[in-house]
């Protein structure tokens, strides 16, 4: 037998549940359908395990989209402080970390449990461990019925169609391009792919370079095409990770080159220079390590200085440059480590397909994408899943 909905959401994670949530307030009939066993798998391994379910500064500033004034409408008409009242409503004790950040005291169960209690309220109902085997356009005549969509638990018959499916990142919670085959079948165009917030690989030269230095992590400048950001790299086997770094790769393309800033709060040359004045006869490297973790400064100093005379002895031009390598460390990384571990998926569904307003697709009435699916990625920090309440909530007062 057909069942028939008159709202039916692909995709419950955080987007697809704030759109039941708020559809179902106006009395709309809702369908959540999920091929995963447990709903919300992102946001439990969001945050380590406390999910950084928003970000006071959200903007549009921090999005990176082909169109980057799409997101303003949603972002404007559902804020972190909307978000945060439905936290404090459910009695989440929660935390500020830093620039912003949102965090749960305990677990990012309780943000999972909030959603499934709103949701439970809107009337909104759950089909899990079910997989869409196909998705028909019923022909247009009176019948508000748009939609016929088979799965491996029945045939559903639906007014409005919502793609919630989220990106390729993160493929063992589930995570599939299914929301971008969906978009293709009904000739929405697609913005390129690839893994963002995520890790630098190292090219194999740099590899055998800068690999005796995993597990070093520091406080640095990072800058890749006009984007600088201030918070922690860390040295991995393969290449560089960290809070910075992540936050790099968002705006990082094949071939583009990554400068780092070692000492960003320090006119490193100046500092030899008073050590050079009040007559300091270490060696360099000895005196670099009272800056940078040891393994770092050894490192830099055999690649970039290769001497060990004491201080006095080192002309000003040498030092110079050595210290122009220190706050300018370019690379060209090989790529990112890959969406096995990106935190999300830039690119997506084209936001010229798409009402601002709505997030529903301009060539086919009732159908709507929503969160990771779209062209509006986020930078770390909570502002993902921001976009995430926000798209949802936009489309979920419509459909």
């Amino acid at each position: 037998m057909t069942v028939k909905t008159q709202v039916l959401i692909l995709g419950a994670g955080g987007a697809g549940m704030m759109c039941a949530i708020q559809a179902g307030k106006r009395g709309r009939n809702v369908i959540l359908l999920d091929h995963a066993k447990k709903v919300g798998g992102k946001i439990l391994i969001s945050g380590g395990g406390r999910c950084n379910f928003t970000n006071l500064g959200a903007s549009p500033n921090q999005y990176v989209s082909q169109n980057p004034h799409f997101a303003k409408s949603a972002l404007a008409r559902f804020t972190p402080s909307d978000f945060i009242e439905l936290v404090q409503n459910h009695g989440i004790a929660y935390h500020e970390k830093k620039l912003g950040q949102q965090f749960c005291d305990g677990s990012a169960q309780q943000i999972v449990d909030l959603l499934l209690s709103e949701c439970k309220s809107a009337g909104a109902e759950f089909k899990l461990e079910t997989r869409v085997n196909s998705i028909e356009q019923l022909p247009e005549e009176e019948n508000p019925l748009r939609f016929l969509v088979t799965t491996t638990s029945g045939a559903i018959e639906c007014e409005s169609l919502v793609i919630a499916t989220g990106g390729l990142s993160i493929p063992k919670i589930g995570a599939t391009g299914f929301g971008y085959e969906i978009a293709k079948k009904f000739g929405l165009a697609l913005v390129e792919r690839a893994a963002a917030l995520d890790g630098f690989v190292l090219s194999t030269e740099d590899e055998s370079r800068f690999g005796g230095l995993a597990g070093l992590s520091f406080d640095s400048k990072i800058e890749v095409r006009g984007k600088v950001f201030r918070e922690a790299i860390l040295f991995t086997h393969a290449g560089l990770s960290g809070p910075a770094t992540l936050q790099a790769s968002l705006h990082w393309y094949p071939g583009d080159p990554v400068t780092v800033d070692l000492l960003p709060d320090l006119d490193v040359f100046e500092w030899f220079l008073s050590k050079k004045k009040t007559g300091n006869k270490s060696i360099v490297r000895n005196l670099l390590s009272e800056l940078l973790p040891a393994r770092l400064s050894e490192r830099f100093c055999e690649l970039y200085f290769k001497d060990s005379r004491p201080l006095p002895d080192v002309s000003e031009k040498e030092l110079r440059a050595f210290c122009e390598v220190l706050k300018a460390w370019t690379f060209v990384p090989k790529e990112t480590v890959g969406y096995s571990k990106a935190e999300v998926t830039r690119g997506g569904v084209d936001t010229n397909e798409l009402s601002s307003k709505t997030l529903e697709a301009k060539k086919v009435a009732g159908l709507y994408f929503i969160g990771e699916v779209v062209d509006v990625t986020g930078w770390l920090g909570g502002y993902n899943f921001q976009w995430a309440w926000a798209s949802g909530a936009a489309a979920g007062a419509v459909v």
